[in-house]
């Protein structure tokens, strides 16, 4: 999908090695499938290998796990001879319901896992690589949560906080050796999965879609945009960030969120 007035170009990426993880669905989806479409070599990665994945590279691999970061960092090394940009977007909210209360440390642990220490194993991992050709960009996708936590979700927005400030710090470091980290934050975008939820809801409440759609908009607070995003926007605002045009933006945070957060 080409927005309109967007910068895509064909040739904008080619010669650089990338790995996208949660690439199969949503966001991943969208970011693999606009990096290789700007002549990207890409390694897609997330836990299962469906019919319905990226074309070009794939490591099926459980990023949550330190087993499997190792077999992404060695397969993405080897294929790709090096690395040029990462980009984490593997992520998922494993709280359970009724609130902090009911998180036992498991829960927490996998939430930490899959949302901080996925992106921590794995920039430990491909970070030599970058630091020794003095170059390279890490954008960590993050969460609108940390940023309005409802308690819904303790543990993934206080893992995405981690990851955010994490990034920040990641970012200080590498800035001296000509490596940019950048974070990527979303609000509600309606990928396939929050698409089934709406339709899940719009059943439950024998309302139509439309109308399940603005209870989830409403219960965020509102989106002035009126909208929730698609994948395809933030896939666009990546490319941005990855891409030369951005070199000298570091170290910041780039929300997607329609207007929802309301403070500074």
């Amino acid at each position: 999908m080409n927005l309109p007035g967007n910068a895509s170009d064909e040739k904008e990426f080619a010669g650089r090695r990338v790995l996208v993880t949660g690439a199969t669905r949503g966001m991943g989806r969208a970011i693999a499938d606009r990096l290789a479409g700007a002549g990207a070599s890409v390694v897609a990665t997330a836990r299962s290998n469906p019919a319905d994945r990226p074309g070009g590279l794939f490591v099926p691999a459980d990023v949550s796990t330190p087993e499997g970061v190792a077999t992404i960092a060695a397969y993405t090394l080897e294929q790709l001879g090096g690395i040029d940009v990462v980009v984490h977007a593997a992520g998922a909210s494993l709280s359970r319901s009724g609130g902090a209360l009911a998180l036992d440390d498991d829960t927490w642990q996998r939430n930490l896992d899959i949302n901080l220490l996925s992106a921590v194993r794995l920039d430990r991992a491909l970070l030599p690589a970058m630091l020794a050709q003095r170059s390279g960009v890490i954008i960590h996708v993050s969460s609108a949560q940390w940023r309005r936590p409802d308690g819904t979700a303790p543990a993934y927005a206080a893992a995405k906080a981690a990851l955010t400030n994490y990034s920040k710090g990641l970012a200080r470091e590498m800035a001296p050796h000509s490596i940019r980290v950048l974070t990527v934050t979303p609000g509600f975008i309606e990928t396939s999965a929050a698409q089934a939820r709406i339709e899940q809801m719009a059943a439950g409440n024998g309302t139509d879609v439309a109308a399940a759609r603005q209870q989830l908009i409403t219960g965020i607070g509102g989106i002035p945009l009126g909208r929730p995003g698609r994948p395809e926007e933030v896939a666009e605002l990546v490319a941005f960030l990855a891409s030369d045009r951005a070199s000298y933006l570091t170290a910041s945070e780039y929300v997607a969120d329609g207007g929802n957060i309301p403070s500074i």
